[in-house]
């Protein structure tokens, strides 16, 4: 049994093509082991004792008013008929002094006369109604 020792007459600053990873391993032991002593140090340093959560509503969402049109322009609080737009301004004058005031959606028949629609929105900003909207049906999926 022997060793190969080389050459006697090698030259001794030969390159070697391999990287030494033991001092690599070596500080990312040592960092490891930093982070685990000092983390619970972190977080539970002082001992409290934290609020509970309670969820409490504010403000209240008024009710939404549902107006519609049919195709014949006739108009309609929720299911019954309101007359005339004069009496359509009175009904919401008096939901407009509510606080919050309530959001008016107006649902219009595909063959309605813009008039008649028109009518509606005219009648809600006489009244003082700041927030109106429309309902429609949205499209079929992939369309």
């Amino acid at each position: 049994m022997g060793m190969h020792l080389g050459a006697s007459g090698a030259d001794e600053d030969e390159v070697v093509s391999t990287i030494n990873t033991t001092p690599l391993v070596d500080v990312m032991l040592v960092l490891l082991i930093i982070f685990l002593i000092t983390i619970p140090v972190v977080t539970t340093s002082i001992q409290l004792q934290l609020p509970k959560e309670s969820i409490e509503v504010r403000e209240t969402k008024p009710d939404s008013i549902i107006l519609s049109v049919d195709r014949d322009g006739a108009m309609y609080w929720y299911d019954s008929k309101v007359p005339d737009a004069r009496s359509l301004v009175e009904r919401l004058s008096k939901v407009a002094s509510r606080s919050p005031q309530p959001e008016v959606q107006i649902r219009g028949d595909l063959d309605a006369n813009y008039e008649s629609v028109g009518k509606i929105i005219y009648a809600c900003q006489r009244a003082g109604i700041t927030k109106v909207a429309f309902i429609t049906e949205p499209p079929a999926r992939g369309n």
